[in-house]
């Protein structure tokens, strides 16, 4: 008897227990809920992925104009912070949250593709050896000096750009002018990078291969597809089932062998320019240090970095100079006042100048004012995607590490609350205003914020407003269809979904070439 009494008294300790355990866990869970972001229905298994569209940075928007500028979505297995608001944006960049903020979330084709997930600048995990690269990127290969010493290659590429341009209008109405912008600013990042243009190998008369650009397009196509281990994980063996893993380690495969090919040359003497270029500075970093590790610098960091710069250096410049002048096509007042600036400072200076200088440049206010209201409402890289490295509070909100952050830089530029008319092209909004793209007006970020803010800043303005600024000067230009369509698609950058053709009138100072 006094055993089947402490058997039911043990048992209802038991008991007792196991209900304690669920109930502190059920408060806890509806603690922690509470204290999340909110978050729209989710479906089972896929969560909000179905919520995703197409274009996902006007997917994000639509959805925190009913949930609120913080929100929490659960991307299948992922979870996903989505941030559209300037002041959170802000928040995430204070002294205490920076650091935080400063991982990259791992993905199937960055894996692939940049040599791993420690490798590169873009995409590796905030630590010691992203740091160093950081470092060299800023202070060797992307300070305003060296962005200077690199104007010659510009005024020759741009030169030419026009050159190509002209010989082109004599043969048809009108010009692909977004395969002209690609081909340009190819050209100026391979020269700046690799010594030479970005041209495929002729062996008798034949191409031998790709171009490096044209390869860097498949890598910039492979991060728009849908990866199911980027979203689920435990299926990861679904992205071999679907060929995306075989296609993208065949477009790694061709990536590499160019790669090797080009630290092969500037090696062992093989390629007959003379002038330093990146892949020279960083191969002599590399022989200065005591070893790879002191710089985080082995032969794959190098690869990677070489990629980083070109894919963020090549299609940002060109798919910014097909929107500024889709944009200025579309309200011909603003075109009108653009080239009047233009030619009135170039012929002030010298009457009938052959070419625009770099200097010239700076005295283009209003140039100045497109580019910056281009960026606005067409910035390259409409999300900044983070990663969370330990708990956080963003809001008011508990935000657990290991959490996707996706800020919409996008959406926040097209505010109604930080803007007037956001969703009108109004270059003039920048005349006299103190808004700058450096990273400090939070409104306003399209080369990224904080820590991981672009260090190709001054590359790319640079490229932009010289190459803008020729192609107002030296022609006028008509629209041979009635209007443009400003369809997005979307890889790295979003870019126009057709091309941009227009007839190109020479101005009559254009040289005779």
């Amino acid at each position: 008897m006094a055993m089947e009494l402490n058997q039911n008294l043990y048992l209802s300790v038991l008991w007792c227990l196991i209900f304690t355990l669920i109930a502190f866990k059920l408060i806890r869970t509806r603690t922690n809920k509470s204290n999340l972001p909110p978050s729209p229905p989710k479906l089972p298994i896929i969560g909000n992925l179905h919520r995703l569209g197409k274009l996902p940075h006007r997917s994000f928007q639509s959805l925190s104009k009913k949930f609120g500028p913080l929100m929490l979505l659960h991307l299948g297995q992922t979870p996903t912070l989505v941030v559209s608001s300037a002041d959170l944006a802000r928040e995430m960049a204070k002294t205490n949250n920076d650091i935080v903020f400063s991982d990259r979330p791992s993905n199937t084709a960055s894996r692939i593709l940049f040599y791993g997930h420690n490798k590169d600048l873009s995409f590796a995990p905030y630590g010691q050896e992203w740091r160093q690269r950081r470092k060299i990127s800023v202070l060797e290969l992307l300070s305003t000096k060296r962005v200077r010493s690199y104007h010659s290659i510009r005024e020759e590429e741009v030169s030419e750009l026009v050159r190509k341009i002209q010989e082109a209008r004599k043969s048809c109405v009108s010009v692909n002018l977004t395969l002209f912008l690609v081909e340009s600013s190819n050209n100026v990042v391979s020269r700046c990078i690799f010594g030479h243009k970005d041209e495929a190998d002729d062996l008798d008369g034949k191409s031998s291969t790709k171009s490096f650009g044209e390869i860097v397009k498949k890598v910039t196509h492979h991060f728009g597809e849908f990866s199911f281990g980027d979203f689920f994980p435990s299926l990861w063996w679904m992205d071999f089932i679907t060929g995306l893993v075989p296609r993208m380690k065949s477009t790694f495969k061709e990536l590499d062998a160019f790669m090797n090919q080009v630290v092969a040359e500037h090696k062992y003497g093989t390629r007959n320019n003379e002038n330093k270029d990146i892949v020279d500075i960083l191969l002599q970093l590399q022989h200065d240090a005591r070893d790879d590790d002191d710089l985080g610098l082995s032969l794959d960091s190098i690869k990677a970095i070489l990629l980083d710069l070109f894919a963020g250096g090549s299609e940002t410049t060109s798919t910014t100079l097909e929107w500024a002048m889709a944009e200025l096509m579309r309200h011909p007042e603003k075109m009108k006042k653009a080239q009047e600036e233009v030619r009135t400072v170039v012929e002030k200076k010298k009457k009938n100048k052959s070419r625009i200088d770099e200097d010239d440049v700076s005295q283009m206010s209003y140039l100045k004012c497109v580019v910056k209201e281009t960026l606005r409402l067409h910035n390259p890289p409409a999300l900044i995607t983070r990663e969370t490295n330990s708990t956080v509070k963003l809001g008011g909100y508990d935000i657990p590490p290991q959490t996707m952050v996706t800020v919409n830089a996008w959406a926040i530029q097209r505010d109604h609350d930080q803007w007037e008319r956001p969703e009108e092209f109004v270059p003039e909004r920048f005349e006299n205003s103190k808004v700058d793209f450096k990273g400090q007006n939070f409104q306003f970020i399209p080369f990224g914020f904080g820590r991981r803010g672009c260090p190709g800043l001054l590359f790319g303005v640079a490229s932009i407003e010289y190459t803008l600024s020729n192609l107002l000067y030296w022609f006028d230009w008509k629209l041979p269809e009635e209007d443009i369509d400003m369809s997005e698609t979307i890889g790295l950058t979003v870019n126009k979904k057709l091309p941009l053709h227009l007839q190109p009138v020479p101005y009559y100072f254009c040289p005779k070439i």
